[in-house]
Order: C-alpha cells, then structure tokens, then sequence
C-alpha cells in the first residue's frame, strides 16, 4: 500500500498529517535564530539637570529650550525628547547609527 491509496482510503488520517506537518513547520519557523537583523544600541545620550527651587515652566523655557536648541545643531542627531518636571529637566538625544557615541557624547555646548 502506498501513501496515495492510505490517503484516498482515510481521508481524515491525510488531513490530520497534513496539519500536522503544517504546525511543525510552523514551530521550527519561529524558532530559527534570526542573524540578518542583530540587536542593535542605538547611540543615546541622556542629560539630566537639577534647578532647586524652580517650577515646570520655568525649567522648560530656560533649561530645557535652551538645551534643545544647543543639541539640536549637533551633526548626526536622530530625535530629542525632553521631560521637565519641578526641578528635574530629562533630555534625551538619539544619534543615528552612523554616529559613535563617545564622539556624541564628547560635542562641547
């Protein structure tokens, strides 16, 4: 008996290792390691400034402005992202990949 006559005969048992097959695949699928996109840092710089003493707003207009403006001339910079509080500022900068970090980090203001 071949595999095409167990297969017109029970129907069922070819779908069923048909399925069967499929999930299997499927499984190994998402199990391969992926080496064509390694993980990635991207080059992020973090600045962080303490004003004692000083509201939201007047830590966003005259630090954080200030700051974002002076980083956003630097070569090379992705995207700001700034969060001011009472007497915390938080700036973000991400570079693109081309950028080397310690060259970003190292740009005088």
């Amino acid at each position: 008996m071949t595999l095409s006559d167990i297969s017109i005969k029970r129907p069922v048992l070819a779908t069923v290792m048909c399925l069967t097959l499929v999930l299997f695949g499927a499984i190994s699928f998402f199990r391969l390691p992926i080496r064509e996109s390694p993980d990635i840092d991207p080059p992020v710089v973090s600045i962080t400034t303490v004003y004692t003493g000083a509201s939201a707003r007047v830590m966003e207009v005259e630090v954080g402005q200030v700051l974002e403006d002076e980083l956003s001339g630097i070569e090379g910079v992705k995207s700001i992202v700034s969060v001011n509080r009472e007497q915390v500022s938080l700036i973000t900068v991400e570079f693109k990949l081309e950028r080397s970090i310690d060259a970003a980090a190292q740009v005088p203001l």
